[in-house]
């Protein structure tokens, strides 16, 4: 399961169905043959009675983990659509999902590494951004994310950063800088009490501590090194891997971790740090001099999907302020759409802990994407390259 359940809200009514004309389909033609790719919808028409989607566990509930969440029934009731879902267990099952060319899945809700695949695969079609009520309400940072070519390829759904947490009466002084996990000697301080994101994306973490302490790399993009730049981040990880407890993949390992003491400093999320302080642990959030990397989770249409006009239902469904609001709660990440936080939808505190509508901080985020080997006027390394790489540092 890619997030916790948090706090539980009722499920919220939305007003009035959708009533739009019919969109363009591409369906499957008989014989068995492949579903032909899905174009450019121009409007919304009837719903076709189910939509079938790939996502992380916590993002779709329907009342099965608490009879008081549920922002699926209510999406069902109101437009027909009967939700059939398939729960990824990582990215790369995501996108061989989304590839298979027997499966006619509507959407995803995809993170930064699969939707920049999904894309370059053309296993994503554009989306007519004009047919979701809610996207120009959607933060303008994000929404530009996820496109390529002036194209919309996704709907910004939920986000979050990568912050520095630490224990205040174990780690002194507060640290300021991701030195104080990356750089080898500081870390040895807390050897055996650390704890580091499981992913080939942290790389990107190691990257932006050397572009600001090892200059002479050149490191811009995080996301986008050159073999030379690659070499060295995955040193930094290499040199920090003996120091390191554990490399969580489920945000309550970390927790548990830091909840009994095995854990002083580390990367989480701010949610590790509401959760823990609401608890009343001894914990601290810094958001480091360097800045921090994010990442944004978007809704995006399938290549053959079959159901394109409930699948535009749902995008309008999951961006409005009240699921959005209930979403957040429950899995414990920011709202894509601000409005969440407007008319005591979401506690103030909440929307303050998580940067919801914090522009200057979003502007520090260097939000995660796909990596590749085209990048400019250089020669960089792809997401396999990363993924090799990320299994060498901790080897």
């Amino acid at each position: 399961m890619r997030h916790p359940h948090t706090a539980l809200r009722t499920a919220v009514a939305m007003a009035g169905a959708l009533v739009l004309a019919v969109a363009g389909l591409a369906g499957c033609s008989k014989g068995g043959r492949q579903a032909s790719t899905v174009g450019v919808a121009r409007a919304i028409g009837q719903g076709e009675g189910a939509l079938t989607l790939v996502t992380w566990s916590g993002y779709t509930e329907g009342g099965a983990s608490d009879p008081r969440v549920d922002w699926v029934t209510p999406f069902e009731q109101r437009t027909q659509c009967k939700v059939d879902i398939r729960y990824a267990s990582s990215g790369a099952d995501m996108v061989a999902q989304m590839s298979n060319p027997n499966r006619r899945f509507d959407g995803i809700a995809a993170p930064p590494e699969v939707a920049g695949q999904l894309i370059a695969a053309k296993q994503a079609v554009q989306i007519n951004s004009d047919l979701v009520d809610g996207y120009k309400d959607l933060q303008p940072r994000l929404r530009g994310l996820l496109k390529k070519g002036g194209k919309v390829y996704g709907v910004p759904f939920v986000w979050g950063s990568n912050v520095l947490m630490y224990d205040p009466k174990v780690v002194q002084p507060a640290p300021t800088s991701w030195s104080a996990l990356f750089d080898p000697a500081e870390a040895k301080k807390y050897a055996g009490r650390l704890v580091v994101r499981d992913g080939p994306l942290t790389i990107a973490d190691a990257a932006l501590y050397l572009k600001f302490h090892d200059r002479k790399l050149g490191i811009s993009d995080p996301y986008e090194l050159t073999p030379r730049q690659l070499s060295a981040a995955t040193e930094v990880l290499r040199k920090q891997h003996p120091y390191v407890k554990s490399y969580w993949t489920h945000p309550s390992d970390a927790i548990s971790a830091f909840a009994s003491g095995d854990a002083v400093l580390g990367e989480v999320w701010p949610y590790h740090v509401d959760v823990l302080q609401r608890a009343g642990r001894s914990i601290e959030g810094v958001t480091p001099k360097e800045g921090v990397t994010g990442w944004l989770d978007s809704w995006m249409i399938g290549a053959r999907a079959e159901h394109p006009n409930c699948m535009y239902q749902w995008l309008n469904w999951m961006t409005s302020p009240d699921v959005q609001q209930q979403v957040s709660e429950w899995t414990g990440v920011a709202p894509a759409n601000p409005q969440a936080c407007s008319q005591y939808r979401l506690n103030p505190e909440f929307c303050t802990t998580y940067h919801v509508n914090d522009r200057a901080y979003l502007d520090r985020v260097v939000f995660a994407h796909t990596p590749t080997k085209q990048c400019g006027q250089h020669l960089c390394t792809d997401y396999a390259q990363w993924t090799q790489a990320w299994s060498d540092a901790l080897s």
